[in-house]
């Protein structure tokens, strides 16, 4: 029987040594430290996964301070990946050779990453956005464009699904909220500066300067919507101008 165990072993052994290929991208797994802030935000719980489902590379989030190959800072060196909570955040890269975190750091500014980011909202909003759109959206600050011109192009861009005017209130998406509905919103103006960020539209949205073109893998469903933000500022103006609809006093929570 002894010998037998001995053979068998034998056998096992060179087979078990064997990486199969989800071993292999199991091995690219790594650590990533992040603030409180950031992790009680609830941004990683949602970003981390979907990167992890995409490409098989799982992240062990911990604190900040503990030992990692990579890390989400506020301040200091890194690569500038998205801003949210008041401020820029940066990935900085502590093992330079790692593959998981090369694939990480790429993904981030891919596409699918940065519409990953921008998708978490949990209250209706992206809460981060992708730092370069951050950067050209702050540079528009102050309702400075021509709200008859704003008019005409949201009529020509955005009259295809939302209501814009009272003009075209039979010609919308039933589903779509109208002009007037989110102009009664606490943070209308943050939904419209950074709606090329707020799905659906980043699927078929081109912004001059902010997004040039599609990944050739994902083309537009529909007609693209080109649109610079000299164009959003008009639009701004518009909105800015409207009578917000009445919605009420707010739901409360129990």
């Amino acid at each position: 029987m002894r010998l037998w165990t001995v053979i068998c072993l034998a056998w096992l052994l060179p087979a078990l040594m064997v990486v199969s290929p989800s071993a292999a991208i199991g091995a690219e797994g790594f650590r990533l430290s992040a603030p409180a802030a950031l992790a009680e935000s609830g941004f990683l719980k949602y970003v981390l996964p979907r990167f992890s489902l995409k490409t098989g590379v799982r992240i062990k989030r911990v604190a900040e301070g503990e030992e990692a190959q990579a890390a989400f800072v506020a301040q200091g060196r890194g690569q500038q990946v998205f801003t949210g909570l008041g401020q820029t955040w940066r990935l900085r890269i502590l093992a330079p050779d790692h593959p998981g975190v090369k694939r990480f750091a790429k993904w981030l500014t891919s596409d699918i990453g940065r519409r990953t980011i921008s998708g978490f909202a949990p209250e209706g909003a992206p809460l981060f956005v992708p730092a370069d759109m951050a950067q050209a959206v702050a540079e528009t600050t102050d309702f400075t464009g021509d709200a008859k011109r704003g008019l005409r192009l949201a009529h020509e861009n955005c009259g295809r699904c939302h209501t814009v005017s009272k003009t075209t209130r039979m010609t919308n998406i039933g589903s779509t909220p109208s002009f007037f509905i989110l102009r009664g919103l606490p943070d209308w103006e943050g939904r419209f500066r950074s709606f090329f960020a707020i799905n659906p539209h980043p699927a078929f949205t081109r912004i001059k300067g902010v997004r040039e073109d599609f990944a050739i893998d994902r083309p537009p469903p529909i007609v693209p919507l080109d649109i610079t933000l000299d164009d959003l500022e008009d639009i701004l103006a518009y909105v800015a101008a409207l009578e917000a609809a009445d919605l009420g006093r707010p739901l409360e929570r129990r």
